[in-house]
């Protein structure tokens, strides 16, 4: 099962703070909307997104049809495989793909054993 890029996706109480943290770490900012509450940064090949007031908690986050760079792949897994595969493998998900949804962006949301939230969002 091919995943696409990994990120890290933080909740975060102060966006400026936690980016000049992370700057400081080596990543330099990579995409997002600070306006928005939102920023990606980028050290090599890894990926931290920093999230003020979004969500709680941390999730790692996946997105199929894009490499590390955020780059669009020619060939990938569509989501509703992924979840398909997910499905038959009886992992529970708390958030699905609707059926009448059948291509294009889209998202799944389920939890390891330990209640760690995995995202896997689909941007095309």
């Amino acid at each position: 099962m091919e995943l696409g890029a990994f990120s890290i996706s933080l909740s975060v109480k102060n966006l400026d703070a936690s980016k000049v943290f992370y700057e400081k770490l080596g990543f330099e900012i990579f995409g997002g909307e600070p306006n928005q509450n939102w920023l990606l940064l980028k050290n090599g090949d890894h990926i931290i997104g920093l999230f003020q007031g979004m969500f709680e908690g941390n999730i790692l986050t996946f997105n199929p049809g894009w490499d590390q760079d955020a780059s669009e792949l020619e060939s990938f897994m569509d989501v509703r495989d992924i979840q398909k595969q997910l499905k038959d493998r009886n992992i529970e998900l708390l958030d699905e793909v609707d059926k009448s949804n059948t291509e294009g962006p889209a998202s799944i949301m389920l939890a390891d054993p330990d209640g760690n939230m995995i995202l896997i969002d689909q941007h095309r």
